[in-house]
């Protein structure tokens, strides 16, 4: 297997996006890595302008924790990963963006173990099985 150019971690704003990180700049040192801050949409918006502020504050909000992610984990790294944002339900961005922008692997992190991460998957499927379901990639799921 050949190691790839262009790796996605995406981060969903959840725990353990620090993991992923670490692990694709460990495990793929020559790649060029995308930390990808996925924002999910609040709902239907009551006005446009509304919603164009809160999604550009959301978005904003989002890439500076992408940005803090990434110097607390590897502040060495920061010349071969660059910050991206993008808005959806992950399940549906992570996939096309993988698609879209050239992606050759995908590292994530998953529900975890324990009890969290047992019910997840007992009442239906976590983020990261539809992930891998819906994107052509390879992708590691850390558990």
């Amino acid at each position: 297997m050949v190691d790839p150019d262009r790796v996605l971690v995406p981060t969903l704003g959840r725990p353990r996006a620090d993991e992923a990180l670490a692990y694709a700049i460990e495990t793929f040192p020559d790649a060029e890595i995308t930390l990808l801050a996925v924002v999910t949409p609040l709902g239907a918006p009551l006005s446009e302008g509304g919603v164009l502020e809160r999604d550009e504050e959301r978005s904003a909000e989002a890439r500076a924790s992408a940005t803090d992610l990434l110097e607390s984990v590897a502040p060495d790294a920061t010349d071969r990963v660059r910050i991206e944002t993008a808005e959806g339900r992950p399940a549906n961005v992570v996939p096309r963006y993988a698609s879209e922008e050239g992606i050759d692997h995908v590292v994530m992190a998953g529900s975890g173990g324990g009890a969290d991460g047992f019910l997840r998957r007992f009442l239906g499927r976590g983020i990261a099985a539809t992930v891998v379901e819906r994107t052509a990639e390879p992708v590691t799921v850390l558990e």
